[in-house]
């Protein structure tokens, strides 16, 4: 089966993380996509990042009606902070009769050679990327093993829902109705 593992925080999940995930489902050689559950990013500040449990149970709910789309807490149980590379040689050899692709957005490209052995990303893994908005140009978008997909451009991130949410706005339409229940249930991000 061919796989394509969308990393992130999902710091809360949104709108835009399942338009993209649905898009590589139903758009792409794609069987299913995976929701990889970061307990840290190393690119990242943790201050006003949810427990990963918390997290992890927002994307499962988010995504319960959706059988191409799944969640994994694989890298809950690797050393912090986990490396993509890392985390992609672990999913292949705890299921080796997948194929793993890694999807990332383009505004990621610009900052890829920085990544922990990229190389062997590209090599054995191979991107499929989702245009954003305000991207920069870059190479890898014509290397061989990149495959830029079309979805729709959306601007919408987790910082801006978490600001949302400690000024007492509205979130709705940003989240799934069980993500939002949720984050006004048990009073994420206040």
């Amino acid at each position: 089966m061919n796989v394509g593992l969308f990393f992130g925080s999902f710091n809360p999940i949104h709108v835009g993380h399942l338009i993209i995930a649905d898009t590589m489902a139903t758009s792409t050689d794609l069987d299913q996509v995976w929701f990889v559950v970061s307990p840290q990013n190393p690119f990242k500040k943790t201050k006003s990042l949810l427990h990963e449990f918390d997290r992890m149970d927002m994307v499962e709910r988010a995504i319960a009606d959706n059988s191409r789309l799944k969640a994994t807490d694989i890298e809950f149980s690797m050393p912090k902070p986990s490396y993509t590379i890392d985390t992609l040689v672990r999913l292949s050899e705890k299921y080796p009769q997948h194929r793993f692709r890694l999807i990332m957005g383009e505004d990621n490209l610009e900052q890829f050679a920085n990544w922990k052995n990229h190389e062997a990303i590209l090599e054995y893994y191979g991107l499929y990327v989702y245009q954003r908005p305000r991207s920069a140009e870059s190479a890898f978008k014509t290397h061989p093993n990149v495959r830029v997909v079309e979805a729709p451009l959306l601007d919408i991130s987790a910082t801006f829902i978490r600001e949302r949410i400690r000024a007492n706005r509205s979130i709705r339409y940003m989240v799934p109705d069980v993500v939002g229940e949720m984050i006004e249930r048990k009073k994420f991000y206040l």
